[in-house]
């Protein structure tokens, strides 16, 4: 048997049209803005070209429309060196997003339209089972349909594949999700989804990655924004710091260059805790810039502030 190699993620294209303003408008208000970027986005097309850009061999499963934006989508992945296992189609409109930046903190809101990436399913998931089973890393979200996620997820780990689940955005998941992931990285915000309390104090985080390996997890990662992040096994728990890189402009693709990072970080044999500090280091980085898969930085770029920190 081959030995399993690269990162397979499922996820979801959306074009990323952000608008940079002092505040959201109201109801029936007009604001003018102080800022507009068009360009690649996606929970999971963001991850993989965060991995890619940091160094991973990736492929991505996915599905967008027949017109312009599928065809941003491509060519994001053809510059990034990801290996797009993309579903074109026509007559429905590739994924779309609606995305605030606050001008002055670098904080965002986000409406996601997924369009054709809505309609993923276990076929999708069927069809590039090869991929998924020689993987050494498989990575999903919630943006696409969750059958198609818990249907990779299981696939994944019966083939004795590393399962890393992002669930985001923040939803009701069913139990048995918990038992297929080797590592469940959610936020601060959708970890308080999912444990049914606030997530503040360092307590609080504690006792919220005790909560997810109760219900089956092997490992927790929780990211904290400025803050860092936590770590959590049976035997291990630890907070890793932020790095920092310069002035936050623009937190939208925080999560998923971290996430993007820290797959290529476990892809490569680094611990997690390891891997921990890489993607956090990527998300730094990516905070810098405006956007979302257009501010992943390099491997480059990574290894230079991890060794200037």
């Amino acid at each position: 048997m081959s030995k399993k190699s690269g990162i397979v993620i499922l996820g979801i294209f959306a074009a990323d049209t952000a608008y940079k303003a002092k505040r959201l408008p109201h109801i029936a208000e007009t604001l003018m803005g102080s800022g507009f970027t068009l360009g690649p986005g996606g929970k999971g097309s963001n991850q993989a070209i965060a991995a890619a850009k940091a160094g991973g061999k990736v492929t991505f499963i996915s599905r967008v429309g027949n017109d312009p934006f599928g065809e941003m989508a491509l060519a994001a992945y053809a510059a990034a060196g990801v290996k797009a296992n993309v579903m074109k189609m026509d007559g429905v409109s590739s994924g779309a997003a609606f995305i605030f930046v606050d001008e002055v903190s670098g904080d965002n809101a986000i409406i996601v339209v997924p369009g054709a990436a809505g309609l993923i399913g276990i076929e999708d998931v069927d069809a590039n089972r090869a991929a998924i089973e020689s993987a050494q890393i498989f990575m999903t979200q919630l943006e696409q349909p969750l059958e198609a996620a818990l249907h990779g997820l299981s696939m994944a780990k019966r083939a004795g594949v590393t399962t890393i689940f992002n669930p985001a955005p923040a939803r009701a998941i069913p139990d048995e999700i918990y038992g297929l992931c080797d590592f469940i990285v959610p936020n601060e915000v959708e970890a308080a989804e999912l444990v049914g309390h606030a997530i503040t104090t360092d307590e609080q985080v504690r006792a919220a990655g005790r909560t997810l390996l109760d219900r089956g997890a092997r490992a927790a990662v929780i990211t904290l924004g400025g803050r860092g992040a936590y770590y959590h096994t049976v035997d291990q728990s630890q907070f890793v710091p932020a790095f920092s890189a310069g002035n936050v402009i623009d937190t939208t693709g925080a999560g998923d260059s971290f996430l993007g990072g820290f797959a290529t970080a476990i892809s490569e044999g680094q611990t997690p805790i390891e891997a921990v500090r890489f993607g956090s280091a990527t998300a730094a980085i990516a905070v810098t810039r405006p956007g979302t898969a257009p501010a992943m930085p390099s491997r480059a770029e990574i290894n230079a502030l991890m060794a200037s920190s």
